[in-house]
């Protein structure tokens, strides 16, 4: 059991590295995250390509020596990849905050998404609203806007970043929904190659207004971004799977509430943002905080009623 908390906890580390790359790959934000989805689908599919099953699969028929990429209709194809484009738009605004900003309002404004999945998901998926966890997500509007307010030099990146995390509560919600009918890995490939199509026909338009410039990598960018695929993009997510076949997906909800604070840390060490940071920040990500142990809270003493 502590080496599944272990893997989790390592999990969290992993995901709070990639806003760093996303500040040190000089590529723009659009061109970025169309490389990092062109790689992570071909290592995905050579991946399932190669690896065989064992056992029997969904079905309960004997699979074994069968490859693990599974064939699907193109209404299953179009729902997954659909989903995957919502990934896509989520990181292209996700690096576009940090870029227009710094590491630590890109991974402030991420803190949204429990507000955006508290209003949301019970329009989506037709349940009550929950009130108590819209009020504890205000605290982290109000912390955004403090930091909004008194600071003019991160608006844009605010502005950019609150869209990032609308759209990643979006891609959790109909992740859940879509991943129930699908074998995770097949799902996680064909949602990089829907991103991937849907943003290469963005790009054009997307040029039109914001100039991508350069569009392939250079110098120290290769390792930045072979890092960024194969442990932050696909290592992360077969991490993701090991964990949550362990571990509560309550737990590893709770857990990844820690991403913003190792990613504050890490641009603190390698970028000096502490420098930039100012009273304001500080009683902004103070509420967020707040909110967030709030969230937790409530979320606990629920679940033990529950019980």
């Amino acid at each position: 059991m502590k080496k599944d908390y272990l893997l989790l906890h390592l999990s969290v580390f992993i995901a709070g590295f990639t806003g760093v790359l996303g500040r040190l790959i000089t590529l723009d934000s659009a061109i970025l995250v169309w490389w990092r989805m062109a790689a992570a689908a071909v290592i995905m599919w050579l991946f399932l390509r190669v690896s065989k099953q064992r056992g029997v699969d969904a079905r309960g028929v004997d699979a074994r020596g069968a490859s693990l990429l599974q064939r699907y209709n193109f209404r299953d194809i179009l729902q997954m990849g659909g989903v995957g484009m919502l990934l896509c738009l989520h990181w292209v605004f996700f690096y576009a905050s940090i870029k227009a900003s710094n590491v630590s309002i890109g991974v402030v404004c991420f803190s949204l998404v429990g507000f955006f999945t508290a209003l949301l998901e019970p329009i989506i998926n037709r349940h009550k609203f929950s009130g108590r966890e819209f009020l504890f997500s205000l605290l982290t509007i109000l912390g955004i806007y403090l930091i909004f307010q008194f600071d003019a030099r991160y608006r844009l990146g605010i502005i950019l970043g609150v869209v990032s995390s609308a759209l990643y509560a979006l891609f959790a919600i109909t992740n859940q929904r879509v991943g129930k009918h699908y074998e995770a890995k097949n799902m996680l490939l064909w949602e990089m190659v829907g991103g991937l199509i849907g943003l290469t026909c963005l790009i054009p338009i997307y040029n039109a207004f914001i100039p991508v410039g350069r569009l392939y990598p250079v110098g120290m960018d290769y390792p930045y971004l072979a890092f960024m695929v194969v442990v932050c993009t696909i290592g992360l997510c077969l991490l993701q799977i090991i964990v949550l076949q362990k571990i509560p997906a309550f737990t590893v909800n709770l857990t990844y509430n820690l991403e913003p604070v190792y990613s504050i840390i890490l641009s603190m060490f390698i970028f000096s943002e502490y420098k930039e940071l100012n009273f304001s920040f500080c009683i902004g990500i103070a509420l967020i905080i707040i909110s967030v142990v709030l969230q937790t809270w409530s979320e606990i003493r629920r679940r033990k009623i529950k019980a």
